[in-house]
């Protein structure tokens, strides 16, 4: 048997293929919904970090350190098993949106920080001078200015949160990988589905990579202009 007819029998037979596009579907969902739960997360507790309340700093340390320190499957049995199956949720994708923006806002929370506080100190003291409040510098001076600069991390971090969603399978989140799986198990045929998944998130990666890089090369052209 041929590789090709390989191919249609284990992806195409009994319409199992239509499983990919449920996945892929389910996987882009979540991460989009995370990504903007952890901008909301990052901003919010970015501004924890570098205010002069330390009971703020302290909170934001705790949740950037514990967050960071625990590994992503363990986070999600975590919030499923333990937080919100004893609640009564048991909608799976819902708790994995909340358990990937959980973690996202985490790293967001560095990749803002560090963004606000690369904007020259004298940025600050400018918008003071000129008088506009501590709140109304930051969001009409120093925000800007940082968002320009932490645009090539914070997409690498949407990037890297497409292929963390392949963890969601742990608790039974009907994604890209376990979509691949369920092919896999059906078919007793391995390395088919799941070469057509590393390759599906690899066609992801590498196109988000792409159109991001164009959209840093036109702000980098505005900011000539």
């Amino acid at each position: 048997m041929n590789l090709a007819q390989s191919f249609v029998d284990v992806m195409f037979a009994q319409g199992r293929w239509r499983l990919i596009p449920m996945g892929l579907g389910t996987t882009l969902l979540i991460a989009l919904c995370a990504v903007l739960i952890g901008s909301i997360l990052g901003c919010t507790f970015a501004l924890f970090k570098i205010s002069r309340s330390r009971i703020l700093k302290t909170v934001a340390n705790v949740y950037t350190t514990v967050i960071r320190g625990i590994p992503m499957a363990t986070q999600l049995m975590i919030f499923y098993f333990v937080i919100f199956s004893p609640l009564g949720m048991s909608n799976a994708v819902v708790v994995a949106i909340i358990s990937f923006g959980i973690n996202s806002g985490a790293y967001c929370t560095e990749i803002f920080r560090a963004g606000i506080q690369g904007v020259d100190a004298g940025q600050m003291e400018a918008g003071r001078s000129l008088g506009l409040s501590w709140w109304q510098t930051l969001v009409k001076i120093i925000l800007p200015q940082a968002f320009r600069t932490i645009v090539p991390t914070f997409t690498s971090e949407f990037i890297a949160l497409i292929k963390e969603t392949s963890v969601a399978s742990f608790i039974a989140v009907m994604d890209l990988q376990k979509a691949c799986d369920n092919i896999r198990n059906a078919t007793f045929n391995a390395w088919i589905p799941l070469l057509s998944c590393a390759t599906i998130y690899l066609i992801l990666t590498v196109g988000l990579t792409k159109i991001f890089s164009q959209l840093e090369k036109r702000m980098a052209r505005s900011d000539r202009h």
